[in-house]
C-alpha cells in the first residue's frame, strides 16, 4: 500500500528515459539503432516482395517466412522511431493508452515470433523426416489453421495485461527507465498489489516461450537423428544445410532473451544502460538479422535478390 503522503493519480502519460547513463552518446547511439531499423525495413519488405512474386517460393516453409518477416516489421517499428525520438529529439513523453497499446503489440509479437519458429521446426522436422508426405501433410488449410494459433495465442494471453495497468492507481513516479513500455517497468509504477501482473508474467514466459523452446529443441533431436541415418556425407550436408538459416533465427532470438534474463535476475551490478541495451538487442537483433541469414543461407532467395538488385530485373 502507499504512504499517506502520496497521492494515488491517473497518469495521463509516462515519461520514457531512454538508455539512462549514456545521454551524452544519444546522438551517436542514434546511429546504430536507426542503422538496424533501415535494414530490418528493407531487409524484410525485399523478403515479402520475393516470395509474393516468385511462384517457386509459394510453399509452406516460405509461407512461414513471410508471417516472420510481418512480425519483425511490427516489432521494429513498434520500438525503434519511438526509441529514436528519445535519442535525436528528447521526445521522452508517451501517452498512458499509447504506452499501454505499444506493450501490448511488443510482447504479443514477441510471443507470434517464437511461435512461427515452432511451426519452422515442424515444417522442417516433416521435410527431413517424412520427406515423401511433406505436401500432404502441411496443405493450405493446415498452415491456415497454424497461422490462426500464431495470432489467437499471444492475443488471448496478452490482452488481459493493458486493461488490469488500465485499472491500478499510480502514486510513485510517470518516469519508465526504459526505452519503451515494458509490461513489468510500468507495473513497478503502481502503487496497487502488482504480485498478479508479476505472478502472470511468469506464467506465460514459461507455459508459452518456454514450451516453444523444448518442443523446438524436441524437433531438432529427431531432425539430427533423421540426418545421422543417411547414407552419404553428401546427403547429411544438403539436409543440414536447408535448417541453416531456421537455426540461426532461433539463435537471434533464444540467445539475447537467455542473456537479458540471466542478467535481469542476477546482473545487480550491472549497469542499468546495460539492461536496457541488451533489452533493445532482444527486441530488434532478429528484424534485422533475419533477412540477412534467409537471404545468404536460401539458395532460392539469395539468387532472386541477385537478380532484383543486381540484373534489374522486376521478377525473379
Amino acid at each position: 500500500m502507499a504512504d499517506n503522503n502520496i497521492s494515488v493519480f491517473r497518469p495521463s502519460m509516462f515519461i520514457l528515459m531512454g538508455i539512462q547513463g549514456l545521454e551524452e552518446f544519444y546522438p551517436w547511439i542514434a546511429i546504430p539503432f536507426c542503422s538496424v531499423y533501415t535494414i530490418a525495413l528493407v531487409g524484410n519488405i525485399t523478403l515479402l516482395y520475393i516470395i509474393k512474386v516468385e511462384r517457386s517460393l509459394h510453399e509452406p516453409m516460405y509461407f512461414f517466412l513471410c508471417m516472420l518477416s510481418i512480425i519483425d516489421l511490427v516489432l521494429a517499428t513498434s520500438t525503434i522511431p519511438k526509441l529514436l525520438g528519445i535519442l535525436w529529439f528528447n521526445s521522452r513523453e508517451i501517452y498512458f493508452d499509447a504506452c499501454l497499446i505499444q506493450m501490448f503489440f511488443l510482447h504479443s509479437f514477441a510471443i507470434m515470433e517464437s511461435s512461427v519458429l515452432l511451426a519452422m521446426a515442424f515444417d522442417r522436422y516433416i521435410a527431413i523426416c517424412n520427406p515423401l508426405r511433406y505436401t500432404s501433410i502441411l496443405t493450405n488449410l493446415l498452415i491456415c489453421k497454424i497461422g490462426l494459433a500464431v495470432i489467437i495465442r499471444p492475443v488471448v494471453f496478452m490482452s488481459p495485461l493493458p486493461f488490469l495497468l488500465k485499472k491500478m492507481p499510480f502514486c510513485r513516479s510517470i518516469l519508465i527507465h526504459h526505452g519503451y513500455c515494458e509490461h513489468m517497468a510500468v507495473v513497478k509504477l503502481s502503487c496497487a498489489d502488482t504480485i498478479f501482473n508479476n505472478i502472470y508474467g511468469m506464467i506465460l514466459v514459461s507455459l508459452i516461450v518456454g514450451l516453444d523452446l523444448l518442443f523446438i529443441i524436441l524437433s531438432y533431436i529427431r531432425i539430427l537423428r533423421a540426418v545421422f541415418s543417411l547414407a552419404s556425407r553428401e546427403e547429411r550436408m544438403i539436409a543440414i544445410g536447408t535448417s541453416a538459416a531456421h537455426i540461426g533465427a532461433i539463435l537471434t532470438l533464444y540467445v539475447p532473451a537467455s542473456l537479458t534474463s540471466v542478467v535481469h535476475r542476477f546482473g545487480h551490478n550491472v549497469p542499468v544502460h546495460i539492461h536496457i541495451l541488451l533489452a533493445n538487442c532482444y527486441l530488434m537483433g532478429p528484424s534485422m538479422i533475419n533477412p540477412i541469414i534467409y537471404g545468404v543461407k536460401t539458395k532460392q532467395i539469395r539468387i532472386c535478390v541477385l537478380k532484383l538488385f543486381h540484373c534489374n530485373k522486376k521478377f525473379c
